[in-house]
């Protein structure tokens, strides 16, 4: 699921809620991508961003003026020079309610249905980025990594309960690493899928 809203003390960290209209302006394939780019490696031009990503420069920028009429991307006015527009985004992470999934306007509905299916298809293909390079890590990271699973019976409440538990200790581990990137660490990406499934 996407990254949770804040927990108490974690204010600092910018998550964005999405409501039906946020939700429409970000629901793209490419736009979902864009922003996660700028969250995980930083700002970066609209050609930089169609390099890594394999698109056009005219498409990364007209869907980047799109995220930014939203509100998830800005201009990083300390990288930029002349013509040169850099682009930062403007949040950590985004909260999902399921509630979308029932508003009345179809449109919603879509869109929640389509960024849902494209969060589990970018997590599905940075674990097989990880897969595919975890013999370019030192052997201390490739001991890290994990890709654990349980089945557990609980009540809906029990569920939620777990979630929530989980959220608070990943939130907990944001400040113990300096901010500075050294040797010692890495940024790590975690995944967090919990469902539940028929028996019969």
């Amino acid at each position: 699921m996407p990254e949770p809203e804040p927990s108490p003390g974690s204010e600092r960290h910018t998550y964005r809620p999405l409501d039906p209209r946020s939700l429409r302006g970000l629901a793209h394939p490419l736009r979902m991508r864009l922003l996660t780019t700028l969250r995980h490696d930083g700002p970066a031009t609209a050609s930089q961003l169609a390099d890594k990503l394999g698109e056009s420069s005219g498409a990364t920028s007209y869907h980047l003026r799109q995220l930014a009429a939203h509100g998830f991307v800005e201009d990083d006015p300390e990288r930029g020079k002349g013509r040169e527009r850099w682009w930062k985004s403007s949040v950590e992470g985004t909260g999902f309610s399921d509630t979308l999934f029932s508003d009345p306007d179809p449109a919603v509905r879509g869109a929640a249905d389509l960024f849902i299916h494209e969060v589990a298809t970018m997590h599905t293909q940075e674990v097989g980025t990880w897969l595919g390079t975890a013999r370019e890590w030192p052997e201390k990271w490739r001991r890290t990594s994990d890709l654990s699973d349980w089945t557990l019976r609980l009540t809906p409440a029990q569920a939620g309960e777990l979630n929530e538990k989980i959220h608070e200790l990943i939130e907990s581990y944001r400040d113990l690493a300096p901010d500075t990137r050294t040797e010692d660490t890495a940024q790590i990406r975690m995944h967090l899928h919990a469902f539940p499934r028929s028996t019969d």
